[in-house]
């Protein structure tokens, strides 16, 4: 069209990433073609490929852009503070964005690239929240500070992502939850505590 401004830059990959998360909740990973994409943000496959050098980049970028994080719990004590976050887990895997999730990590495979994008780059993301906690237990005398390790601190969320992964879940019951946090959560930090 005469007049109209092509898109470049920041403004295109904006355009392309919200036709993509658009794409990624309509259809999943497996329903997402560089083909939708493009024509939903109306450019062409060179512009996606520019910028992303296959679906499972791209799709990544999308998932990313939907996931956002939800609150810190703050129940005022470590383990209400674990199994709420332990749960707010288990709500976001058993969602369909979760599924989502589950598609990209199997799409992935062993690709560690990809794999260090969906976790933020490192698992540092991932052992943030779940450190804040333990800080905060160390601020209250609930735990030592040689709790503040992050293969401590995420010792619970990747257990629970054994109960996806490994046994194929669609959700963890409530009591496994419990279990994870009771019987291997609190007394690893208790035990650090008292080293």
């Amino acid at each position: 069209m005469a007049g109209q401004t092509r898109r470049r830059g920041a403004a295109l990959e904006e355009a392309i990433l919200a036709a993509a998360v658009a794409e990624l909740a309509e259809s999943g990973y497996a329903g997402l073609t560089m083909d939708k994409v493009a024509a939903r943000a109306g450019t062409n496959k060179n512009a996606l490929y520019r910028r992303w050098p296959n679906r499972l980049a791209l799709g990544i970028a999308a998932y990313k852009q939907l996931a956002k994080a939800a609150p810190l719990p703050d129940t005022g004590e470590l383990r209400g503070d674990a199994l709420e976050l332990l749960r707010q887990a288990n709500r976001h895997w058993s969602s369909p964005l979760g599924g989502v999730l589950r598609e990209l990590l199997a799409a992935a495979g062993g690709a560690t690239e990809f794999l260090a994008q969906l976790q933020d780059q490192s698992g540092d993301a991932a052992a943030a929240p779940w450190l804040t906690l333990l800080g905060r237990a160390v601020a209250r005398g609930e735990a030592a500070p040689e709790v503040l390790h992050p293969r401590v601190a995420t010792v619970a969320v990747v257990l629970l992502r054994n109960e996806f992964v490994v046994r194929g879940v669609p959700s963890a019951p409530d009591d496994v939850l419990v279990e994870i946090v009771d019987e291997v959560y609190l007394p690893l930090v208790r035990r650090r505590s008292a080293s």
